[in-house]
């Protein structure tokens, strides 16, 4: 059973590429990472090398991936659980230093442990999401007032300030320029106006192995909770499905009861639950 680790993504690619494809919606990070630095280059996250990881046994297929970008949690794909101990060993991920792991929960017990007994690392829960998959696509009931829009050149200031914004409540790093130029660059970017005032920004991934994610989905506190997240999220997913998605996915935070309803009502069905496990602080 081996590791085999790359910062390659197009090699990373040809050797899992087909293992991702076959839970494209429980892979979305992975794949769509992968993509953005197979276009952006080895630095599209911070300017550090991403890191990619295959999983299988002696003579047989890939069954696990992972990825991790410097500065962020440790993010773990499908995988078996026979994996997770040789991954904590990984001496590659000894060097990168990694201090959270983002994994589903069905493993999180699984990966605490191995990380406690090989690493000799102690992780609990620090945040949970849900991941959704978009069946029937479902327009709001009552539309908002306004229009949408792809969004163009002449919003970057206006999008660069949302996304950091955005990072900010979620609790993210890193200069968001690069990310919302790349996203311009293929028309992953909507607004909603009233008016002449943008009030709302949703944004997808790339198209890839026909899956796409939605996300960030942002308005300034004073223009939620009216409808525009709502009715924007269902334009751009609609404009993944015109794009060549078969599989459309978002995630959600798991304590915003909010944005759980909203897109249940918008056709998005349950498929997993994440788990952030980061360092546990020592006890006094």
């Amino acid at each position: 059973m081996i590791w085999s680790v790359t910062d390659d993504a197009g090699d990373f690619l040809a050797e899992a590429g087909d293992f991702l494809r076959t839970a494209a919606a429980e892979n979305t990070v992975v794949l769509t990472v992968a993509a953005d630095v197979r276009a952006r280059g080895a630095g599209a996250f911070g300017g550090a090398e991403t890191l990619f990881g295959w999983y299988r046994s002696i003579g047989g297929p890939v069954s696990g991936v992972f990825l991790h970008t410097q500065g962020n949690p440790l993010h773990l794909g499908v995988m078996p659980v026979e994996a997770i101990g040789p991954l904590a060993d990984s001496p590659a991920l000894a060097e990168r230093k990694v201090s959270s792991v983002n994994t589903d929960e069905r493993a999180a017990a699984a990966v605490v442990a191995a990380w406690r007994d090989r690493a000799g690392t102690s992780l609990r829960v620090q945040d949970r999401e849900r991941l959704y998959r978009l069946g029937t696509l479902t327009p709001l009931e009552r539309q908002p007032p306004g229009r949408a829009r792809p969004a163009t050149a002449a919003d970057r200031d206006l999008l660069v300030v949302w996304h950091q914004a955005f990072n900010d409540e979620a609790g993210r790093g890193g200069d968001p320029s690069a990310r919302v130029d790349d996203r311009l660059s293929y028309g992953g970017l909507y607004l909603w106006h009233v008016d002449d005032t943008p009030v709302c920004m949703v944004g997808h991934s790339r198209v890839v192995g026909g899956m796409a994610r939605i996300g960030p989905v942002y308005s300034p506190a004073e223009h939620r909770r009216r409808g525009y997240a709502g009715a924007l999220t269902v334009m751009a997913s609609q404009a993944t499905r015109d794009g060549g998605a078969t599989t459309t996915v978002l995630f959600t935070d798991l304590a915003n009861p909010t944005s759980n309803r909203l897109y249940q009502r918008l056709g998005y069905v349950p498929v997993a639950d994440r788990v952030l496990l980061g360092l546990d602080p020592p006890t006094a």
